[in-house]
C-alpha cells in the first residue's frame, strides 16, 4: 500500500508537475485523472455490447475480470528442490510436490515452498571456527563430547549429523525448533550407543557400526515426533580418550601393539615348527609300522618253517636229524678256517679252500 508521503509534491503517476529536483519549465503536462477514467470507460463500453450508455454493466464486467484474475492468481509452481505447503487461513492443509499446482488464492490460502534437498549439518561435541566466533581452528565442547563407555571409561567423541527435509509440512508445523531437536536426539542416541560399547572398538574398528546404529536411533526418535526430517549420515570426526589421560592411553596402546606383534611372531614360529614335528612323528610311526610288519612276517615265516620241519621230523626222525645236523654244521663252518683231520690217513689232510680263493681272486 502506498504511503501518503509518496505522492507529496507530485502526481500519483510518478512524474512531478515541474518542481522537485530542479523543476523543468515547459515540460510535458501531467495527464488529467478525469480524462484517463473517461478513456477507460469508453474502452469498456466499446468492448461490451450495449455498454455505451454507461450504467452498471462496466462495473459488473470489471468485477468479473477481477474475479478471473484473482482465481488465476492461485496457480503456483514448485521447483524440483522444493515442496509446497498449503495453508488455509494459517492452518496447514496439505503438501504438494514439484510442478504446477493450484490453491485457493489469497487471502484464503497461502503457499510456502521450503527447500527440501538442501543437506543440513549439525556438529555435536565441537564447534567450527565460524560457529564458535574464533578466527581459526575447532573449539571442543566437553559437556557434549565426554561420554561414558560400557567398560566405565571416558571417551571424547565429536561427530556430525547430516539431514534433509523429508516432509515440509511436518517440518514446519510439528516441531518448534527442528535444529535443536535434531541436536538433542543425536546426542541422546550417541550416549546410548557409547554406553553399550567397549572403549577399544570405539577408538579403532567399531566406528562404522556405531555410526549406523546411532543413525537408526536418531531416525526413530524423529519419526516418533513426526518431524518430517530424514537423517542421511552420521560421521564421527574424532574419538579419543580425554586429554588428561591421552599419554597414558598411548602407552597402553603401544604395549598392546607389542603384545600383538609378539603373539604374531609366536604363531608364525608355531606354524613353522608344528607341521615339521607332525611330519617327523608320522615318519617315525610309518617306520615303526614297517618294522612291526617285517618282524611279524619273519616270525611267521620261522614258525611256518619250524612247523614244516616238525612235520618232516615226525615222518622220518633219523633222516631229519642228519639233515638238520648237516645244515647247522654248514652254517657254522662256512665262516671259519677249517682243518681236516682223518684218522685213517693218520693225521692232517691238506685242504685247499677253492671257494674262498675264487672269492678273493674276484675281489682283487
Amino acid at each position: 500500500m502506498a504511503n501518503g508521503n509518496d505522492f507529496k509534491g507530485g502526481s500519483p503517476w510518478g512524474s512531478p508537475p515541474g518542481g522537485g529536483n530542479g523543476s523543468r519549465r515547459g515540460g510535458p503536462r501531467p495527464p488529467n485523472i478525469d480524462e484517463v477514467i473517461e478513456k477507460i470507460q469508453k474502452l469498456i463500453n466499446n468492448f461490451i455490447p450495449g455498454g455505451k450508455s454507461g450504467g452498471s454493466k462496466p462495473i459488473i464486467f470489471g468485477f468479473i475480470l477481477l474475479i478471473v484474475i484473482w482465481a488465476f492468481s492461485g496457480l503456483y509452481r514448485v521447483l524440483p528442490d522444493e515442496q509446497g505447503v498449503v495453508l488455509r487461513f494459517g492452518k496447514f492443509v496439505s503438501t504438494t510436490q514439484p510442478g504446477l499446482n493450484y490453491h485457493i488464492p489469497y487471502p484464503i490460502e497461502t503457499v510456502l515452498t521450503p527447500k527440501v534437498t538442501k543437506v543440513n549439518r549439525i556438529d555435536v561435541g565441537f564447534r567450527a571456527a565460524s560457529d564458535s566466533g574464533r578466527s581459526s581452528g575447532i573449539g571442543d565442547v566437553p559437556e557434549e563430547s565426554l561420554m561414558l563407555t560400557g567398560d566405565e571409561n571416558i571417551v571424547n567423541i565429536d561427530f556430525s549429523v547430516f539431514w534433509v527435509i523429508k516432509d515440509a509440512g511436518n517440518f514446519l508445523f510439528r516441531i518448534q525448533s527442528p535444529v535443536e531437536t535434531v541436536k538433542a536426539a543425536s546426542e541422546t542416541a550417541m550416549r546410548e550407543v557409547i554406553a553399550k560399547s567397549q572403549l577399544q572398538p570405539i577408538l579403532t574398528k567399531g566406528r562404522s557400526t556405531i555410526e549406523i546404529e546411532v543413525q537408526e536411533i536418531i531416525q526413530s526418535i524423529l519419526d516418533e515426533y513426526e518431524s518430517g526430517i530424514q537423517i542421511t549420515q552420521v560421521q564421527t570426526q574424532k574419538a579419543d580418550p580425554p586429554d588428561q589421560v591421552i599419554d597414558a592411553f598411548r602407552d597402553v596402546q603401544a604395549a598392546r601393539a607389542d603384545m600383538e606383534r609378539s603373539k604374531n611372531e609366536a604363531e608364525a614360529y608355531a606354524n613353522d615348527v608344528i607341521p615339521r614335528a607332525r611330519g617327523d612323528a608320522a615318519k617315525i610311526l610309518q617306520e615303526a609300522e614297517a618294522y612291526k610288519k617285517q618282524v611279524v612276517a619273519a616270525a611267521e615265516g620261522e614258525a611256518s618253517r619250524f612247523v614244516a620241519i616238525y612235520n618232516e621230523y615226525a615222518k622220518a626222525k633219523r633222516v631229519t636229524q642228519e639233515r638238520m645236523y648237516l645244515e647247522t654244521m654248514e652254517k657254522v663252518l662256512a665262516d671259519i678256517d677249517k682243518v681236516i683231520i682223518d684218522r685213517k690217513a693218520g693225521g692232517v689232510v691238506p685242504y685247499l679252500p677253492l671257494p674262498e680263493l675264487s672269492k678273493k681272486g674276484s675281489s682283487n
